[in-house]
């Protein structure tokens, strides 16, 4: 086995490890060569999604209960809105992106609210809406949660008009969509808010292996977050995209339910670019432990959705 694939197995390992319901991944940035790459078959799952009794069972024949639906649907038909509404006070969008987020979370652990909820919301949010509840599906799918909290930091995320000058100065850079390193950012690290070394060695907001950083850094600090979003484009171009994004991102993490997650956040942000303004608020948990800005100091809440 090469180095490259040895490391991005033991970055599944991470994943599978730590990681999981929180929705965030270790991306195996591990510099693998698509036109190596044969199989590309998925990442094999870890069983359905947590379900409770209020919510009906995933992969059942238990209605979904629409009292759920309803309020679900009403929680995500008033934050998207306000989200993309440029006339929404900028402090307004942390409780307004939470609020999408938990709704996001609790559709993803009952599939079966996702029609009811769809019916309910208004027909120009069901793309967005039907996108953020399947990446959520596929995440969850893809890592399952650890026995004890992970030794990370949380800190506040960079400005999200830090971000977004970042992504975009990489696309003009390199060709690749800035919406897809958005999302590779929101998925890895929550925006920059998870500080901590995986298992394998990840590190940084968009989480390179040293020996990948070391071919696509370009000399610069793995830690930052311009020069990482320029690494990642790096990366992604070397690996076919902007042509082929879904072979580049296979590069990036050699599962299919990353690829398809990446894609599905990417286009939501590529039709509307304030939906960034929602993800950039979204938070970290473990499992159903929401880890607060300032955890380990501040203790993490249990038993949020």
């Amino acid at each position: 086995m090469d180095a490259s694939r040895s490391a991005c197995r033991g970055r599944a390992r991470w994943i599978a490890a730590t990681v999981a319901a929180s929705f965030l991944l270790a991306a195996c940035a591990g510099g693998t060569d698509r036109r190596t790459v044969r199989d590309r078959t998925a990442a094999p799952g870890v069983g359905p999604p947590t379900t409770t009794a209020a919510t009906g069972t995933a992969g059942t024949n238990a209605p979904p209960d629409q009292s759920a639906a309803a309020t679900l649907a009403a929680t995500l038909t008033r934050a998207e809105t306000a989200i993309r509404d440029p006339a929404t006070p900028a402090a307004r969008l942390p409780a307004l992106g939470h609020a999408q987020q938990r709704a996001y979370r609790t559709i993803g652990r009952s599939p079966p609210l996702l029609p009811e909820v769809l019916a309910r919301v208004p027909a120009k949010l069901r793309p967005a809406v039907r996108a953020n509840v399947g990446a959520a599906i596929d995440l969850r799918k893809l890592a399952q949660v650890g026995p004890k909290l992970p030794s990370w930091r949380i800190v506040a995320a960079p400005p999200a008009a830090e971000l977004l000058a970042a992504y975009h100065d990489a696309e003009a850079k390199f060709g690749v969509p800035w919406s897809y390193l958005a999302a590779i950012n929101v998925i890895e690290t929550r925006t920059g808010r998870i500080r901590g070394t995986s298992a394998a060695g990840a590190q940084g907001p968009m989480q390179f292996l040293p020996s990948t950083w070391r071919r696509y850094g370009a000399g610069g600090d793995i830690d930052s977050v311009h020069d990482s979003i320029l690494a990642a484009a790096r990366m992604l171009r070397a690996n076919g995209a902007p042509r082929d994004l879904a072979g580049a991102l296979w590069a990036y993490n050699h599962s299919q339910l990353y690829v398809r997650a990446v894609t599905a956040y990417a286009e939501v942000m590529r039709a509307d670019q304030r939906a960034f303004l929602g993800y950039h608020q979204w938070q970290v948990y473990y499992g159903d432990t929401l880890l607060p800005e300032g955890y380990p100091d501040r203790r993490p809440s249990a038993g949020s959705p």
